[in-house]
Order: structure tokens, then sequence, then C-alpha cells
């Protein structure tokens, strides 16, 4: 089995996230958050489950689907890192010190 990792950086968007849904529903915001660890659980097992990032075309570098949200993980030697949590709409780069929004 295979050992997801969240990055301290996709942990704060996740955190940023959380609280901008909570200006709303602090329920829905803890949904959010906890269902978002919940759908990388799947990468243990099926670490390519997720699409190729259309904007690298990197086969290591994949994102799954959360509500609006992508979240960025990397193959890196035989773990899954977890790299941001990116609205949909929002474009990603890469820069030397990692993903960048």
């Amino acid at each position: 089995m295979i050992e997801v990792i969240w990055v301290p950086s996709a942990i704060d968007d996740l955190r940023k996230i959380q609280e901008y849904i909570a200006r709303d529903s602090m329920n829905y915001a803890r949904k959010f958050t906890e269902d978002a660890f919940n759908s990388t659980e799947r990468l243990t097992i099926f670490p390519k489950s997720g699409r190729v990032v259309p904007e690298y075309g990197n086969p290591n570098i994949r994102e799954i689907g959360h509500g609006s949200y992508r979240i960025i993980y990397e193959l890196v030697n035989g773990e899954v890192h977890v790299l941001a949590v990116i609205h949909g709409r929002r474009l990603i780069g890469w820069s030397s010190s990692g993903l960048r929004k």
C-alpha cells in the first residue's frame, strides 16, 4: 500500500477553502475538508487513478476532482504527495519551489 502525504501548502490550501465555506456553513466546511482527505485514500491502492494534469503532461503529476476543486498530486518514489487543492477555474503553473497558482 502506498502512503499519501499532504504537503504543508496543500493543507494550507484546504484550510483556506474551509474558512471560505465556513462563512456560510461550518458543517459543510467540515464535511468538505473531511471528504477531501477521504477522496485521496483511494490513491493508497490506485495511485494512478487520477488523470494526468493537462497543464504539465507529466504522468507523475495527476489530479482528482473534489466538487469544484482539483486535488493535485505527484507520484514520488512510491509515495503520493498531495501538492495543492485549487478551484477548477484557476490556472496553475510550476516553479522551482513547487506548484503555484
